[in-house]
């Protein structure tokens, strides 16, 4: 074996990782998704439960493809068009909506003063 098919090995294998972690990533936003009540979202001035399960659904199926079609770049890889979009998705609802409606599950943050949070 020479080094550019060693080379090719471990390039497949990185992407593979990191395919499955961006699965894993997206999988986990749909989920956390599904198990909020839907006026929750609205209480906190989100898009609804059914926007936000269509796109953590619609990451974590290019996620899916991602993985399953092994490849590392065109369009659907971990590093194509469509995978990029899926993280990002999955990464928007992670760190903006996923806090705010886990917020509003618990009837608000505690650490609430008269003029906002401290």
């Amino acid at each position: 074996m020479d080094g550019t098919g060693l080379i090719r090995i471990v390039e497949g294998a990185v992407y593979y990782i990191l395919g499955l972690v961006a699965l894993a990533l997206e999988v986990w936003a749909f989920f956390d998704c599904v198990r909020h009540r839907a006026n929750a979202f609205e209480a906190v001035g989100k898009r609804t439960k059914t926007f936000w399960l269509a796109v953590t659904g619609g990451s974590m199926a290019v996620g899916a493809l991602s993985v399953l079609g092994g490849g590392g770049g065109g369009l659907i890889g971990p590093f194509g068009l469509f995978g990029l979009a899926a993280v990002v998705a999955a990464s928007i609802y992670l760190a903006d909506v996923r806090p705010a409606v886990k917020d509003a599950g618990r009837g608000g943050s505690r650490n609430r003063g008269p003029y906002g949070p401290w």
